[in-house]
């Protein structure tokens, strides 16, 4: 049975990976999933979707700019834009109006509808939820220096995922301030803002603001 954190994160209306994440009890047991989970929901998408390259499959209205790479598979929604020097990595579902901008490169990440991701960002390994935004040099980091397997905070309590890869988990509508940098294993609530240049771990609540010396306050 699904765990209540993925109906705390994300409005599951906006993505064509909700099948998937309800197959699954904590949300990033997704993460190892998402290719198999690729070549089943290929083989059922609208009529509007076009493959473009081998395992690359495009909606209807996306602009990809010539000095961008995606490598298959991968799904990309309607009326995304795909911009200069972007380099989507091997198994990304991606929602609609969706931008992922100039030196900015997604690997195996579920991106829901209206997610941003302009200016030079990494996001690995991660989900993120309806119209979650980066700001330039926001970094997901999904791998751990001493390559142990990351962990998470939930529910006060820390825990294993069997993961040694994975980023984050951002809910709907958060906002991530430039150059601010989550590690391995970071949960962010709905509606929460990180200000620019934070480093970020564990679990920040929905609705929160966090700032560059710890300090968390509710969003008013």
């Amino acid at each position: 049975m699904m765990h209540p954190l993925s109906i705390r994160l994300f409005d599951f209306t906006h993505t064509l990976a909700a099948p998937l994440l309800e197959r699954v009890h904590y949300p990033w047991e997704v993460l190892p999933k998402i290719a198999e989970y690729i070549q089943e929901l290929a083989q059922q998408l609208p009529a509007d979707f076009e493959e473009i390259a081998p395992q690359v499959w495009v909606g209807q209205g996306t602009y990809i700019e010539k000095t961008a790479l995606i490598m298959g598979p991968a799904i990309i929604g309607r009326n995304c834009q795909i911009r200069h020097s972007a380099f989507i990595r091997d198994q990304v579902i991606m929602g609609d109006r969706v931008v992922v901008g100039n030196s900015s490169e997604v690997k195996n990440a579920i991106l829901f509808d209206e997610v941003q991701i302009p200016h030079f960002n990494y996001v690995g390994d991660s989900i993120l939820g309806y119209r979650a935004h980066l700001g330039a040099g926001a970094i997901l980091s999904n791998f751990k220096s001493t390559h142990d397997e990351i962990n998470v905070y939930l529910d006060e309590k820390k825990m294993g995922t069997g993961l040694r890869k994975f980023g984050a988990l951002i809910g709907d509508r958060v906002e991530i301030g430039s150059n601010a940098v989550l590690f391995p294993g970071t949960i962010v609530g709905r509606d929460a803002v990180i200000y620019p240049l934070c480093p970020v771990r564990g679990y920040v609540a929905e609705g929160s603001i966090l700032k560059n010396d710890g300090s968390i306050f509710p969003r008013k």
